[in-house]
This record gives C-alpha cells, sequence and structure tokens, in this order.
C-alpha cells in the first residue's frame, strides 16, 4: 500500500523537476526557435506540401484537381521516366564502385607517408579542387567531347583511332557513359578526407599488435583498416546514393537530358516537367516518389551494413 502511495508522488516529483528544468533552460529554447521555425518554413513546409501537391493534377495558371494516385500510375507508365530510373541506377551503381575504391587507395597513400609535412600538403591538393565552381569542370569536360576540337577525339586521331573518334555527349548509346566517366580521376578529396580521418583515428596499439602478428601491407589493410574504416564507408555511400538520385545539374549543363532523353535522369525529368511543362502534381509526385526511394536505401544502408564494434 505505502508503495502504490509512493508512486504517485514519485510521478509528481519527476514532472515538477522537467518543467523547472525547462522553465530553466526557457532563454535557450527561444534561442534556437528562429532556426526551427525557418527550418519549418523553407525546408519542411515544402516537402509536405510536395505530398499534397502529388495528389492533384494541377498546372501553372489553371486549377488543383484532385486526382488521388493518378500521378502515380503515370508515372509508372512514363516511358520517360522509366529510362530516366534505368540511367540513375547506372550512375548510382558507378558512384558506390568509385566511392569504395579510389579515394580508399588515396587515403591510405596519404596515410602510410612517412612524413607528416608530406601529408599536410597532399591534403592540401587532395581537396583544393573543391573550392572549383562545379560548372567549370562541366564546362572543361564538355570541351573535352566536342566531336571536332575536343580533347578526347584528338587523342584518338593521335593514336590511330579516327574511327573511334565520335560525339560522345551526342550518341544515345553512349553519353550515359560519358558523364560517369566525367568525374575522372574518381578520387573525391572529401570523401578521401572522411576516409583519412576514419584511418588515423585507428589506435597504434591494434597495429602495433597485428605487426606483431606479422601483419604488414595489404594484410593490416584487409584487416584492420576496411574494418575500422566501416562506419565511413556506410556514410559516404549513402551520401553518393542520395547525390545521384537529387542529382540534375550536371547532367543539365552536361547533356540537357539529350540526345533524345537519353541522358535523362529523375531529378532533371522533375526539373523539366515543373519548369518546362508547368506540370506542378506530376512533378511532385515525382519528387514525393524519388523521397521514398532515397528513405528506404538508407535505412537498409543503415540497419543491414553493419559497423565493426571495438
Amino acid at each position: 500500500m505505502a508503495a502504490a502511495v509512493a508512486r504517485p508522488r514519485t510521478t509528481r516529483a519527476a514532472r515538477r523537476t522537467f518543467w523547472e528544468e525547462v522553465r530553466r533552460a526557457l532563454p535557450l529554447y527561444l534561442l534556437i526557435s528562429p532556426t526551427f521555425i525557418l527550418l519549418g518554413i523553407f525546408n519542411y513546409y515544402p516537402a509536405f506540401m510536395a505530398l499534397y501537391r502529388s495528389l492533384f493534377s494541377w498546372d501553372i495558371g489553371g486549377e488543383a484537381t484532385y486526382i488521388g494516385l493518378q500521378n502515380f500510375v503515370t508515372m509508372a507508365n512514363d516511358q520517360v521516366f522509366r529510362l530516366s530510373l534505368w540511367n540513375v541506377f547506372q550512375m548510382t551503381l558507378a558512384a558506390v564502385v568509385i566511392v569504395l575504391t579510389v579515394p580508399v587507395f588515396v587515403a591510405e597513400a596519404i596515410y602510410r607517408l612517412g612524413s607528416q609535412r608530406a601529408q599536410y600538403w597532399y591534403r592540401i591538393l587532395v581537396i583544393f579542387p573543391v573550392v572549383i565552381p562545379g560548372v567549370v569542370h562541366i564546362l572543361i569536360w564538355q570541351f573535352f567531347y566536342e566531336s571536332r576540337l575536343g580533347l578526347v577525339n584528338q587523342l584518338l586521331r593521335l593514336i590511330g583511332f579516327s574511327g573511334a573518334a565520335i560525339s560522345w555527349l551526342g550518341n544515345p548509346d553512349v553519353v550515359v557513359y560519358a558523364i560517369i566517366f566525367s568525374h575522372f580521376p574518381f578520387v573525391g578529396g572529401v570523401t578521401v578526407l572522411i576516409y583519412l580521418a576514419g584511418l588515423q583515428a585507428i589506435p597504434n596499439e591494434i597495429r602495433d599488435a597485428a605487426e606483431v602478428d606479422g601483419a604488414t601491407g595489404w594484410t593490416q589493410v584487409r584487416t584492420i583498416d576496411l574494418a575500422y574504416l566501416a562506419g565511413q564507408i556506410k556514410l559516404v555511400v549513402v551520401l553518393a546514393i542520395i547525390g545521384e538520385l537529387q542529382a540534375f545539374g550536371y547532367v543539365l549543363v552536361m547533356s540537357g537530358g539529350g540526345p533524345a532523353n537519353a541522358s535523362m535522369v529523375p531529378g532533371l525529368w522533375l526539373y523539366t516537367n515543373l519548369v518546362q511543362f508547368g506540370k506542378v502534381g506530376y512533378a511532385s509526385a515525382i519528387g514525393v516518389f524519388l523521397f521514398a526511394i532515397i528513405m528506404v536505401l538508407t535505412i537498409i544502408n543503415l540497419r543491414f551494413i553493419k559497423s565493426a564494434n571495438y
């Protein structure tokens, strides 16, 4: 009986303590409230409105008509959208393979340099291209792929492969692969630094013990480095997937989605339907679909690609 009486008192005391803590922290809540208000207005409200508008047939300048899931049915039968999904699948697969290979080897090479000063300067060299606007990179590769004067075709003619000199961004069969290859040399400065930070966080005792056991070189990389980099690998894979599924600016500038929609991606098809065709409802449905795909892939990656526990 005494325990039954004491329990409500304990609950009331806990509530009183909670509200006292809230009251004491009220100035801090007021201080951060503008940030969350602005996030709600400019981030969350548009997202919820996109979900709402995806259920309507609404062209810019016209009236919105509720059609339920018809936009998603139209999307399933849209040949251009299907092609864009295949294209973005290839680009995403290539991006995942790239971030799991070249940046890892570059990070390992920098980490194993004997001089701290050399490591510092190589980190600078790796991250320096990030300060260059992305559109500059795109325009340079556009010039490289130019059919008559482009560097790629000039090199092919120089070594005797004139027949292979084609319009790389004008050929539906190769345009997607040309866009993928335009990320050469596939290093990715931020990705390298993420991996390098993971390598530097490995305790020296682990490496010393491995060397005592005779593990050196590739054996250490396979059994220690890759195991400790599981968290970083998970992060960069998620970022690569999200980046490729959302990307459209790179393709828009590089090829415009052409020729004949051969390099179309979902983000660019969303942009085209909204800006060129004025189909707000259908564009919102594409955005909701992309959000769902990104959410599912992220959850799968976070739940089933387990980090090593040490």
